[in-house]
């Protein structure tokens, strides 16, 4: 008897790997290094500023008093948990959400337009956010903020590729949602209802679409704030506090 070939192993962040689970998808290993990608990434208007960002010495206040490292700590946490929170109560995750027909019968639409709201948010917070640990960094030595210079022009040239690339999963995720509402169909139309309570179970499979793009949402969020913690990991190497 013939096996079916096994799905490699997705190896990368937990987001990709959630990602190629839910969609069923085949992620190829990469076959150029992470070096030989963003030079094709970045064009030269973006490598001339970072060449210059790289040998530049910033002038820092030597009359600045920076904030201590644990404000910006705290700053990156109630970030994160002001997100976190925002996609726990987003409406798409509230099964008490009535929205028209969709109540009765479900249309992804919906879920895809509050995924990208969702995004739209933590773009925007974690971009101010990511701003705000720039200008720390400038205030406390030339080589932190030569490191906020380079930050600047690596969002500038990635930023919209990054938000491209993306805005493709809520995409990617409409198939999973189509295949559990399917499954749930094929099950009801085989299974008798025995009483009226019985259509609810029917809801199972929302719960179950509802869980994943959440956790695909909060996987999304670790990967958004890498940058923000790295920065903020270069603060706690030269100051304690």
């Amino acid at each position: 008897m013939l096996e079916a070939p096994q799905r490699a192993a997705v190896r990368g962040p937990t987001f990709i790997r959630l990602l190629a689970r839910l969609t069923d998808a085949d992620v190829p290993s990469p076959r150029q290094s992470l070096s030989d990608r963003l030079s094709q990434w970045i064009d030269w208007n973006h490598a001339v500023a970072l060449s210059t960002a790289l040998d530049s010495r910033p002038e820092t206040d030597p009359f600045a008093e920076p904030a201590p490292a644990s404000a910006m700590e705290e700053d990156c946490a109630r970030v994160r948990a002001a997100l976190t929170r925002a996609i726990a109560d987003d409406p798409a995750f509230n099964p008490d959400t009535r929205r028209g027909a969709a109540a009765e019968m479900p249309d992804y639409l919906f879920f895809r337009q509050r995924y990208l709201a969702l995004q739209q948010s933590m773009d925007t917070g974690i971009g101010h956010l990511r701003s705000r640990l720039r200008d720390r960094l400038a205030d406390r030595s030339t080589e932190l903020a030569r490191l906020a210079a380079v930050d600047a022009v690596m969002e500038r040239a990635l930023g919209r590729r990054e938000r491209r690339l993306l805005a493709a999963a809520p995409t990617l995720l409409g198939p999973h949602f189509e295949r559990l509402r399917l499954a749930a169909q094929v099950t009801s139309a085989d299974t008798p209802e025995p009483d009226e309570a019985a259509p609810h179970a029917s809801d199972a499979w929302l719960e179950a679409f509802r869980r994943d793009m959440r956790n695909l949402l909060l996987a999304e969020l670790d990967v958004r704030l890498q940058p923000a913690e790295g920065l903020l990991a270069a603060l706690r190497t030269q100051l304690p506090g």
